[in-house]
């Protein structure tokens, strides 16, 4: 058998099922695997006795034939998620120390599943930038290497679930998308990332961004993985109102393949300026691909997709501000040391500044400043009405038959670390060019690998779905899959 930490969800559940491997072995594979990745930076809490009490504990459950899809599958969650007793820092200083005394509603609903956790995942502080660098601990790199030997990004937030899943330190990951923060890194990887309809998923238990444009989602090696975590991760919550009361149906069953007579868009307002000749050539090779598999491709127009990244970049920082202020140093994590006479201001002022990094404070002032008397209608309102335009424009195509939207998922192939961000933090906006507008309108997105730019570096497509119709989605999306063929890994460096 092949190596057990490269294996694929599918593949992974196949074997246990026939007593070929065990749970136990399996995380043992991705252990040693991780324990070799330092210089990834991807992994940045280990929970190894976790891991080996919870994969004993599932070859028990599939010993007694009470096995789910998910049992004994070793996952890697991005630090985001809450889970009891385990650091959660969301990458940030100012939550240092803080060990939550409950647990996230995905985590419970994949160890309810029988998952096993192998331990806390880098990411962006806080889920913000598109590029893993603002990160306390530091950058997670990308798998894949330049062909100059530089380090790469693995994308933002999500990139270090991107950097494990793609390097097999694990067999899957959580990831969450606030404005592409599953799909930009699972394209940067050759990695497949899905982001679900807003309130598919709960987002209890989940440290909060933009709370009206955050979701939870899966990232994996195949469509028809994403398809099998999405299905354990998903699920009615009354803890969280803004997840949906629906039944969560086999996505998995969904993946028949035939996609003949789906309508299929192109939206014309994302050929944007500049785009790169082999994001563009990509972009129509998918629409071939689709359309030989029997799909019907239509040109479609979004006219109002040129106002999504600022209407974006007004919403987001101004709801960041808001959640981002119950961290004052009083109740959890980080404190600062004051000074004698400080008083009760100087300690909100110093933690906040000591605890933030430079991006999340960037964007609080944003925040607030768009919240604020006097500007609150010039800019917050009038984002949100460019909001609500811009999903009218989807709900418009969908209603005149439009299945899915194909569209690129970023605007070039994964970037050397360190040539954006602090310098330039607009060219690090940008990257999200082509998600934010999903996040806006509240639909489900997924990101599949189908070809490399002339460096070899992965490149992928996205496919825009109808609300709550993941299942439709993956389909499709398991037909571009097939399609492209794309089974490229990255040579083993670190």
């Amino acid at each position: 058998m092949t190596e057990l930490n490269t294996l694929t969800i599918a593949a992974a559940r196949e074997a246990l099922a026939k007593g070929e491997v065990t749970a136990a072995e399996l995380t043992e594979a991705c252990l040693s695997a991780i324990d070799a990745s330092g210089a990834l930076n991807a992994f940045v809490h280990n929970t190894p006795e976790m891991a080996r009490e919870m994969a004993v504990a599932a070859d028990e459950r599939i010993r007694q034939g009470r096995a789910a899809p998910m049992t004994g599958i070793p996952l890697g969650i991005k630090d985001v998620f809450c889970v009891r007793g385990v650091p959660s820092q969301a990458a940030s200083r100012i939550l240092s120390g803080f060990k939550p005394e409950y647990e996230s509603t995905v985590t419970q609903n994949l160890w309810n599943a029988g998952a096993v956790m192998l331990g806390k995942l880098n990411q962006d502080e806080f889920a913000m930038g598109s590029a893993n660098e603002t990160s306390c601990y530091g950058p997670a790199v990308n798998p894949w290497k330049a062909a100059n030997g530089a380090p790469l990004t693995p994308g933002g937030s999500s990139g270090g679930s991107a950097a494990a899943v793609a390097a097999d330190l694990c067999l899957a990951a959580t990831g969450t998308d606030t404005g592409g923060s599953i799909r930009q890194p699972a394209a940067f990887t050759g990695t497949v990332g899905l982001k679900p309809t807003y309130g598919r998923v709960s987002r209890w238990g989940v440290i909060a961004y933009a709370s009206s444009l955050d979701q939870a989602g899966p990232m994996t090696k195949t469509v028809r993985d994403a398809a099998i975590m999405l299905g354990a991760m998903a699920s009615s919550d009354p803890a969280d109102s803004t997840c949906a009361d629906l039944p969560v149906p086999d996505f998995e069953a969904a993946l028949t393949g035939d996609i003949r007579g789906k309508r299929i868009g192109i939206p014309r307002e994302y050929r944007v300026d500049g785009m790169p000749d082999e994001i563009d050539a990509l972009w129509h090779k998918g629409a071939e691909m689709l359309r030989d598999a029997g799909a019907e491709i239509v040109d479609i127009s979004l006219p109002h997709t040129k106002y999504a990244l600022p209407a974006y970049y007004v919403i987001a920082p101004a709801e960041a501000s808001s959640n981002l202020a119950r961290y004052d140093g009083v109740r959890f994590g980080h404190r600062a040391k004051l000074a004698q006479g400080d008083g009760i201001t100087e300690m909100y002022e110093k933690t906040r500044a000591e605890g933030f990094g430079p991006e999340v404070q960037r964007r609080i002032m944003i925040g607030a400043y768009v919240l604020s008397a006097g500007f609150y209608d010039a800019y917050y309102n009038r984002a949100r009405k460019v909001r609500a335009l811009i999903k009218r424009d989807f709900d418009t195509a969908f209603a005149e038959g439009i299945d899915s939207i194909l569209a690129p998922a970023t605007p070039s192939a994964a970037f050397p670390l360190g040539s954006t961000a602090q310098d330039d933090p607009v060219a690090m906006y940008l990257n999200d060019v082509f998600t934010v507008t999903l996040n806006l309108a509240g639909l489900p997105g997924i990101a599949v690998p189908v070809g490399q730019d002339k460096a070899g570096l992965p490149l992928g497509l996205q496919l825009i779905g109808r609300p709550f119709e993941e299942g439709d989605l993956l389909n499709q999306a398991h037909a571009l899959e097939r399609a492209a063929g794309f089974v490229a890994k990255p040579e083993r460096w670190w």
